[in-house]
């Protein structure tokens, strides 16, 4: 019981969240990234994943680490999207990282491109008192690419492996 409700309602609420806080204040957290870390593991537990599917797991997040923090330090991305990107990655594995490296290509270039055309036009009235609205339409500002990045984890997550050993275990 407890693993179904980790499995289907942590990961997705997590994304959530991470969706959210990325809109409304261009950052991630950082306790967000370690309860992704240590609710992969507890879930991969309580599962009965193998010792060896937690170790692809592990390395697949190290290696995407080591590389969004190379494109962090490169300036291309924020920190938080490269814990972010990471910590996905974990849940996902391997066998979903391409799919889910897709995905995320295609819907940040698709939030981009919309970001970019909404800023040519001036903020609605009713906006103009947020914060949030106006940071995000600053033509200086980036993209909340954690938007992105999770609705394709998302979108990716049903195919994972803590999804396949759920349906295993309601058989």
């Amino acid at each position: 019981m407890l693993a179904q409700i980790l499995v289907l309602g942590f990961f997705p609420a997590a994304m959530a969240y991470a969706a959210a806080s990325d809109l409304l204040t261009m950052t991630i957290s950082n306790k967000l990234s370690i309860a992704l870390i240590s609710g992969f593991y507890v879930v991969a537990l309580l599962l009965g994943l193998s010792g060896s599917a937690i170790f692809i797991h592990s390395v697949t997040a190290f290696v995407v680490l080591a590389i969004s923090f190379s494109m962090f330090a490169a300036g291309w991305i924020g920190g938080g999207d490269a814990k972010l990107v990471a910590a996905i990655a974990l849940w996902l594995g391997f066998d979903q990282l391409a799919s889910f490296l897709i995905v995320a290509s295609i819907f940040g270039g698709l939030l981009s491109v919309s970001l970019l055309a909404v800023r040519r036009f001036a903020l609605p009235g009713c906006l103009l008192g947020q914060s949030w609205a106006q940071r995000l339409h600053a033509p200086t500002t980036g993209v909340p690419y954690g938007i992105a990045l999770a609705a394709a984890a998302l979108m990716t997550y049903p195919h994972s492996a803590a999804m396949k050993a759920l349906a295993g275990l309601a058989t």
